[in-house]
């Protein structure tokens, strides 16, 4: 494998994420975009929104990309341009990201929580179809760490059941199935481009995706505080009057600069990911204490599918994501090593505190809850590099076993 020498916050750190490298080198065509930002004086919702948005609908092959100021508004925003209506529910899996639930309150539905499947993370087909109520209307799985759900058997529950799918792909940049991008297998999906996620910008960003031109017309809509029409780089339509009551989420023209110039390099980012992973894959899959390591199910194309792109899935490696016993203290002791590591998630979302009114306890989703109790997320970022890997694998080694090879 290629070295790549990645930054260290010291002599002997590995932090949980850092892309100092990657803006060193490509800090020359960030600097030429948003110098162009700064030649046109329009800093949100302008031109270079617009390229960004054909940039974006072309590598992910939608038939619409709509640019929006971060991954929960993308969410917001795509449910209530599917039609969801006060109080119905939505089914979202137990184990996720809380803006994944708390969207669904902010659109005006109320979130139903289904069980993951162990191996993907994602919401289980069999655990949807028995939590559908008379109440339920939608269902949003979530796409997390390296691999999508299975979105033929969601979609055959949500027809069966007659819910509208929609995806929380915020995590899902590149990730395919039976050649179809993450947010396109329903009525459309998100993005998120959080500084940490495998596309990041400089700060927060998000985009809405969908083939379904009504439901692209209602996110810029609802983006824009409501006003139907074009109005990209348009100062006339501020008076223009209001169709529907929206939000002001447009998109700053300095991130989609900075997310146009990091989008050439993101297939070779992803390429680097799967590397190191295969890095982690090696050194770890012996350490006793180590009860899982990711696992890519393998989804070939179907007959029945609409393949794009030759049909294959793709996973893309977001974070490296174990589980590991004493998680807790393993963390700990990884962090007096000077190596950085997030928990995804310590609580599952029926136990969010801001939940509790919908009544759920501990039990009631068990392998969301055996997740948040044993997950550990790794560092993976396309600056690492192996040595680094190395240092991480051998301070959990030592923290089992005692010693450090």
């Amino acid at each position: 494998m290629e070295r790549r020498s990645g930054p260290r916050a010291g002599t002997d750190e590995v932090p949980f994420f850092s892309q100092a490298t990657t803006f060193g080198v490509l800090w020359p065509l960030v600097e030429e975009r948003v110098n162009e930002v700064f030649a046109t004086g329009k800093f949100s919702h302008g031109r270079h929104v617009a390229e960004w948005e054909r940039e974006l609908a072309a590598y992910t092959g939608a038939g619409f990309a709509v640019g929006v100021n971060s991954g929960t508004d993308a969410l917001v925003l795509l449910l209530r341009a599917c039609g969801l209506r006060r109080s119905e529910g939505v089914l979202v899996p137990a184990y996720s990201f809380v803006a994944t639930a708390s969207s669904v309150v902010l659109a005006g539905g109320r979130p139903e929580f289904v069980d993951i499947d162990p191996v993907t993370y994602a919401m289980d087909a069999a655990a949807l179809e028995s939590a559908v109520t008379p109440a339920s209307r939608f269902v949003m799985p979530a796409h997390l760490f390296h691999q999508m759900a299975d979105m033929a058997a969601l979609g055959a529950v949500a027809s069966r059941c007659g819910l509208t799918l929609v995806e929380d792909s915020a995590e899902g940049i590149g990730m395919r199935q039976y050649g179809r991008h993450a947010g396109l297998h329903g009525k459309g999906g998100v993005l998120s481009f959080f500084p940490s996620k495998t596309l990041g910008a400089l700060g927060d960003a998000g985009a809405v995706l969908t083939d379904d031109p009504e439901v692209a017309e209602m996110v810029r809509a609802l983006r824009h505080h409501g006003r139907l029409g074009p109005t990209l780089g348009d100062f006339a339509t501020i008076s223009t009057e209001t169709d529907v009551p929206g939000y002001n989420s447009k998109m700053d023209d300095i991130q989609a600069a900075v997310l146009s110039a990091k989008l050439t390099c993101l297939d070779n980012d992803i390429a680097r990911r799967d590397e190191l992973a295969a890095a982690y894959h090696e050194r770890l899959r012996d350490i006793p204490g180590i009860t899982r390591l990711p696992h890519v199910v393998e989804r070939p194309a179907r007959n029945t599918e609409r393949p794009r792109d030759g049909g294959e899935s793709r996973p893309v490696y977001y974070v490296y994501l174990i589980e590991a016993d004493d998680r807790d203290r393993l963390a700990e002791h990884l962090a007096r090593h000077g190596v950085g590591t997030e928990i995804y998630y310590p609580t599952p979302l029926h136990l969010q505190p801001c939940f509790a009114h919908l009544g759920h306890s501990r039990g009631d989703f068990p392998r969301a809850e055996a997740a948040s109790a044993r997950a550990l997320a790794l560092p993976l970022y396309p600056d690492l590099d192996v040595e680094q890997i190395d240092r991480v694998s051998e301070t959990i080694r030592e923290f089992y076993t005692g010693k450090p090879t």
